[in-house]
C-alpha cells in the first residue's frame, strides 16, 4: 500500500511538472495578459488527471483584497485557481521565483516576492500589496499566514505580515480553509492519492484595529474547524 501511494505521488509531481512547464509556461510567455485565465484552466486539468475533485462550502468573494488561506502544500494553491477564474496575486518566497523555468509561473503573472533575508523586504511588500489593492482590473492578495507548509493537523504560528498588510491597508479579508489537499499529494512525506479537496470559505471582514487580538483570533476560528473536519474523517 505504501508502495502504490509512493508511485501515486511520482504520478503527481510528473503530471504538475509536465502541465506547468510544458504547457502553462510557454503560454504564459505568448499571452501573459491571458495568465490568469491559463493558470484557472491548466491547474484545473492538473486536478482532473490526478483524481482529484474540489468541493466548496461558503461562497468565494473575488471583490475581497486578500484571502488568507492555511497551508499544507502545492495542491491547496492548485486546488484555488482551479475552482473559479480569480485573478490571485499569490505572496510566496523569492526561493520559488528563483526555481529554473517553473519560476515563470510566479514571474510571468507578476506574483509577490518576500525576500526573507532582505530586512527592507516588509516594505517592498507593503508596497507591492497596496499597488495590488489599487490595480484595475482587481487582483485578490493570497498569503499563506503560516509562512510555510504545516506538517501536523495544529496550525503554525501565523506570521506578522498578513497582520501587518490587513492593518496598514485597510484590507477586506476573506479566511479560507483548505482540507484533505494532503491526502491528494504528501511532501512531507512524499505519499498521495486521490480523493476530494474541500475548500471552506468564511464570511469576509474589514479589520477592527480596536480588537488587537483580531489576528490570533482567526487562528483559533480557523483551527477549530479543521478540527471538526477532522472529526468527520476530512483530513488536513
Amino acid at each position: 500500500m505504501k508502495i502504490f501511494a509512493k508511485i501515486r505521488f511520482l504520478y503527481g509531481t510528473s503530471i504538475i511538472a509536465i502541465v506547468a512547464g510544458v504547457i502553462m509556461v510557454p503560454l504564459m510567455f505568448l499571452f501573459r495578459d491571458k495568465s490568469s485565465y491559463i493558470l484557472h484552466k491548466y491547474n484545473a486539468l492538473i486536478m482532473k488527471l490526478i483524481g482529484a475533485k474540489i468541493e466548496t462550502t461558503g461562497k468565494r468573494d473575488n471583490s475581497v483584497d486578500m484571502f488568507i488561506i492555511n497551508h499544507q502544500g502545492v495542491i491547496d494553491i492548485i486546488a484555488m485557481e482551479a475552482e473559479q477564474l480569480s485573478n490571485i496575486r499569490w505572496i510566496a518566497k523569492k526561493e520559488l521565483f528563483d526555481i529554473p523555468w517553473l519560476g515563470n509561473l510566479l514571474k510571468l503573472p507578476n506574483m509577490i516576492s518576500i525576500d526573507r533575508e532582505n530586512k527592507a523586504g516588509l516594505i517592498k511588500l507593503l508596497s507591492d500589496a497596496k499597488e495590488t489593492k489599487n490595480s484595475k482590473p482587481h487582483r485578490i492578495l493570497a498569503i499563506f499566514p503560516e509562512g510555510t507548509r504545516a506538517k501536523e493537523q495544529k496550525l503554525k504560528k501565523f506570521k506578522s505580515g498578513a497582520k501587518l498588510l490587513a492593518e496598514k491597508l485597510k484590507l477586506k479579508i476573506q479566511p479560507v480553509i483548505i482540507t484533505n489537499s494532503k491526502k491528494i499529494l504528501n511532501q512531507h512525506e512524499f505519499i498521495g492519492g486521490s480523493g476530494t479537496v474541500y475548500i471552506h470559505y468564511l464570511e469576509p471582514f474589514v479589520v477592527d484595529k480596536l480588537n488587537r487580538d483580531w489576528y490570533q483570533d482567526l487562528q483559533k476560528s480557523m483551527q477549530k474547524i479543521i478540527d471538526n473536519q477532522e472529526k468527520k474523517g476530512i483530513y488536513r
